[in-house]
Formats: C-alpha cells, sequence, structure tokens
C-alpha cells in the first residue's frame, strides 16, 4: 500500500494551523484556568456535529493560493449536502442519555418536594424535557434555506449566466426554452426530505420572485425540478445512508461510541460533575453520564429554541474535550479509524466519478443503487449541478475513501486538554448543513498561474474565461468553504499545484486507485469480528483477511480478498 511521506502533511498541518485564527478561541489552544465559558459564540464551536454551521476560512485546511486563475471558470458544481440542525437521535450516547437524564430530573422532582437544587441549578426543579427525536427543527430548516440561497450566489449565478439583478434560477433560457429539470436527490427520512425542501426553496428562489407567488404554485407543482427519494426503510443499496447496506453493529460495533463514553468522557468531566452536586439536593447525585447530557442538551435545546439553560456550567477545556468526544465517535465509526470507513464513503465517490466522467452506473459493486444510475431520469449526465442530500457521517466516509490524508489524524483518546490544531474537528467538517462541494473548472491554460487571494466572479468571463477555448479541466474541493488539500491524496497524482486544484485526469487516477482501497464486499459482508480490538485503533479504513487482529467465522471470502 503506498502511503504518502509525513513531510507534506506536516507542511499542510503548519499552514492549516496558521489559518484556524479566524476562530480566536483556538489561537492559543483552549484556556487552561478553571473560569466557566459563558459565551454562547465560543460555546458553539465546540459542538463538533451538531454546532450551527459556520464557514472555514478558504485557507483553513493549509491551502495558500485560493483565488480563481485568470482564464479559468467553474463549470460544474456537486454538493453533499448534510441536513442541518434537528432533534437529538435514540442513540444510548446521544438523545438516549438526554432523554434518560431528563427523565431522573423529573422524576426526583416529582417524588421529592421538599428537596430543590439551588444556586444555578434552580431551574431544574421546574424543567420538563422539551424536545422530539430525529426531525429537522425551524432553525435547521432555515440553515438549509440559506444554504440552497447561498449555493444559488456562488454557483447557480456563475453555471446559469445569470443577468444582473437576478435572484434565483430561471427555469428557461435566455430565448424562452424550457432548460432540462435539475434533479434532487434525498434519502427518505423526515429530516432529509425537509432539509431538500428548505435548501430548494432557497435556491430556486419562489419566496422572492419579482412578481410574488404567494401559493408557491410554481414551486410545489415540480415545474422546477424533480426530486428522487432513495429508501433508508430497508437494506437497500444507498449511497446517502450507505451504513443500512453495509454494517453489522452485532459483528462489528460502533468503536468510536464506546471510547467516548467509557474511555474519554470519565477522563475529563469528573471535575464539572463534582461542581454540579454541590447544588444538587440531598438524595440526589449528578454522575458523568448525567453531566455529559447536560452538555449535550445544551447544544440541542440551541438547535431547536435558540436558547437553553444547561450551557453555563463548564470551562473552555470541558467543552473542547466534549467536541473531543464527537471527533473519536465519526473517526472510528465512519473515518479512517473503522473496518468500513472506505466502503461506507465508496458508493458516492463511485457517483461522482460516474457523473465526472459522464457514464452510467450499471451494476454495482458498492452501496450504489444500480436501479437509479442506469438511466437519464433518475441519474441524469453533464448537469451543470448536482445536489444530493444525506448525513454527516457519509461525508466522513467519502473523505476517507478518496484516501485524502489530511484527514488521517486520529482523535487522541487520552490527551486532555484536546489538540486544538488537530486536523480532524467535527464542527469544521460536518457542522449542521455542512457542503462537501466539488467544482469542475476549465481553463485556456493547461497549468494556469495561481492566484493567491479570493476574488469574486461578478459575471463568467470577467478574469478571460472563454467557454469555447477551456478545454483544460480541473478538480477543485471545498469543505463548507474550506478548500481541500487535494495535494495530500494517497499516491501523490494530485501533488503539484498550491490552490487546491488537480488536473482531470490525475483527479480521476488517483480516485481509481482509492476506491480499490475500500475492499467493500469483504469489509461490508464477510463474517469477520475484532479479536481484543486495540484503543484508538486505525484500521485505515479498510480491511481483509490479512489484517491482523481478525477473526474469520463462516461466510463468503472471494478471491479478491485473499
Amino acid at each position: 500500500m503506498l502511503i504518502r511521506t509525513s513531510l507534506a502533511l506536516a507542511s499542510y498541518a503548519a499552514t492549516a494551523s496558521a489559518t484556524r485564527g479566524h476562530r480566536q478561541y483556538r489561537k492559543h489552544g483552549a484556556s487552561t484556568n478553571d473560569a466557566l465559558l459563558t459565551d454562547i459564540d465560543v460555546i458553539s464551536q465546540y459542538w463538533g456535529q451538531i454546532a450551527p454551521y459556520q464557514d472555514n476560512n478558504d485557507r483553513h485546511f493549509g491551502v495558500e493560493d485560493v483565488g480563481l486563475p485568470d482564464g479559468c471558470q467553474i463549470e460544474q458544481a456537486h454538493t453533499l449536502q448534510r441536513h442541518a440542525q434537528r432533534f437529538p437521535i435514540d442513540q444510548y450516547d446521544d438523545g438516549a442519555n438526554d432523554e434518560r437524564f431528563a427523565a431522573k430530573v423529573l422524576n426526583f422532582s416529582s417524588t421529592h418536594s421538599h428537596a430543590s437544587f439551588s444556586g444555578p441549578l434552580k431551574f431544574l426543579n421546574s424543567y420538563q424535557y422539551q424536545m422530539g427525536e430525529s426531525y429537522l427543527t425551524g432553525l435547521g430548516a432555515a440553515t438549509e434555506f440559506e444554504s440552497g440561497v447561498n449555493f444559488w450566489n456562488r454557483y447557480g449565478r456563475i453555471l446559469y449566466d445569470a443577468v444582473p439583478g437576478q435572484l434565483q434560477y430561471n427555469a428557461t433560457y435566455q430565448n424562452s426554452t424550457a432548460r432540462p429539470k435539475p434533479v434532487l436527490r434525498t434519502t427518505s427520512q423526515s429530516r432529509m426530505r425537509d432539509s431538500e425542501i428548505s435548501w430548494a426553496l432557497g435556491f430556486f428562489g419562489p419566496s422572492f420572485y419579482a412578481e410574488p407567488m404567494p401559493s408557491l404554485d410554481n414551486f410545489v407543482n415540480g415545474s422546477l425540478f424533480d426530486v428522487v427519494v432513495i429508501s433508508e426503510e430497508g437494506t437497500e443499496n444507498n449511497t446517502l445512508a450507505s451504513y443500512i447496506s453495509c454494517f453489522e453493529e452485532s459483528l462489528l460495533p460502533y468503536y468510536g461510541d464506546e471510547y467516548l463514553f467509557f474511555e474519554y468522557v470519565p477522563l475529563y468531566i469528573c471535575n464539572a460533575t463534582a461542581r454540579l452536586n454541590h447544588y444538587a439536593p440531598e438524595g440526589f447525585r449528578f454522575n458523568d453520564n448525567d453531566t455529559y447530557a447536560m452538555q449535550s442538551i445544551c447544544a440541542y435545546e440551541h438547535a431547536y429554541i435558540g436558547m437553553s439553560d444547561f450551557c453555563n456550567f463548564f470551562t473552555e477545556d470541558e467543552w473542547a474535550a466534549f467536541e473531543q468526544t464527537l471527533d473519536m465517535e465519526y473517526y472510528y465509526d465512519y473515518g479512517f479509524g473503522h473496518p468500513t470507513g472506505r466502503a461506507q464513503g465508496l458508493g458516492y465517490q463511485q457517483e461522482l466519478l460516474a457523473r465526472l466522467t459522464n457514464q452510467y452506473i450499471t451494476t454495482s459493486n458498492s452501496s450504489v443503487n444500480s436501479t437509479l444510475t442506469d438511466n437519464p431520469s433518475t441519474f441524469p449526465l453533464a448537469r451543470p449541478f448536482y445536489a444530493d442530500f444525506t448525513h454527516d457521517d457519509i461525508i466522513v466516509s467519502v473523505l476517507a475513501s478518496m484516501s485524502l490524508d489530511y484527514f488521517h489524524s486520529p482523535p487522541s483518546l487520552t490527551t486532555y486538554p484536546p489538540d486544538p490544531d488537530r486536523p480532524f474537528i467535527l464542527s469544521n467538517l460536518t457542522p449542521f448543513g455542512a457542503r462537501l462541494i466539488t467544482e469542475v473548472i476549465g481553463c485556456a491554460d493547461p497549468d494556469p498561474e495561481t492566484v493567491h487571494n479570493h476574488r469574486t466572479q461578478y459575471y463568467p468571463t470577467q478574469y478571460g474565461y472563454d467557454a469555447s477555448n477551456a478545454p483544460h479541466k480541473f478538480i477543485r474541493m471545498r469543505l463548507n468553504n474550506g478548500i481541500l488539500p487535494l495535494e495530500t491524496i494517497r499516491g501523490g497524482a494530485c501533488e503539484g499545484r498550491t490552490d487546491g486544484m488537480c488536473g482531470m485526469e490525475d483527479f480521476l487516477a488517483s480516485q481509481y486507485e482509492a476506491e480499490k482501497l475500500a475492499n467493500y464486499q469483504f469489509a461490508c459482508f464477510a463474517n469477520y469480528t475484532i479479536v481484543d480490538p486495540v484503543d484508538g485503533r486505525d484500521f485505515d479504513g479498510t480491511v481483509n483477511n490479512g489484517t491482523n487482529g481478525i477473526k474469520i467465522g463462516e461466510g463468503q471470502i472471494t478471491a479478491d480478498d485473499v
């Protein structure tokens, strides 16, 4: 297996560290005193995948030159869009723990009328849990709406050669003939479909037409776009929720959840638990899981009603550690740290490659549903943009499947406070409303001169771009606006530029090599277990029958796996 030297990655890490200062609290690391942090704008940036959306700086991931070169223009954009703010889910270290704690408080208060919480915890005497499970919240809908507007502003205007003052997509060309309908894809979960609806309201713009349409007739009748809903109800293939067809928890546990709940939470939260118990009445005692639930409820109540009384009880170090628990959960459940990390991202990676090369996928060796990818109605080709609505874990898995080694950096299971300059920080990767965008850029020059600073593209030909003379195609990717260092893709095919751009053929070559590493059939379906896994073990997102420490049981093993 070819692994790039650490020198280039170290260079990117150093550059990225210098660019993270736009979040001021991370300039010098987390605080080292015991002062409680009360600034919610700072606190909320430690919430990992349940943090509110915030753009990364263009240079956040270490790319130096962030302007689009002369003679170049974005010709196509693919967005892998995460749903936005939602209620907690029923996982034992998420909503289930939050609900358990809230029930514990309510049960105590209702059966101990003469005992009460004191000081800053007085609100618990009458507190009742108000959240549901899993559904998109109103704030989540607003986040997705804004994302749709931003996608139009950054990409739609240029891709559709908008006229001055045009606020949204127009379904007809300037000669009044109809455009091919855009196709949006989503999964069947409620929060996914509602995210797609809200995003579409922003991009297609019926809420701010020059001639208002209060009934939204031109929107709800489907005249502007088509939607493909891919089911999450069974175990059928679904690249936007690939875990349903590639994971057996009884054989292969969620390592990250176990690491965070049983190892790291007790490591960092005991002092906070002791502080809270100072205000607890006789007969009630906070345990570490209760304290962790208070941090989680703080974040989720802000995602629901925009406020919470649970937020002001922790130091900055403790909030930074809360985020570290979420980092390790996703790295070791869905990223390089899990044996199926690459396999879970492989399907979308293959769909992206198919779209880039204008090919249908007629047979599947991954989570691709080939009944949907083999025809133009559900998998159209050569479109200006694609929008797919997915979950946070899929974005993490895609980064692993692509072999983007910048993110091959395991979160520490023992370091407290955590390193503020670690590359894998979920609030930068998959906050609510996260988006992984692949840009196809056409250029006149095969090696265009880099441009150091960002510059706004007001219209397609502003900096010398000519669609009839742009034969050289490049790929550039953004994660929440930050340009990804494609130079760190394993194998070195994309090395040589400082602006994150990789020649199309080089990018395709790198990805055809990367997709082989997923070993999908074995990783997802072979009958194997991990024997005595070592804490923090990094599987490089894959597994085969030669992986140390696995036990193979009865089951099919193909020749490719030997």
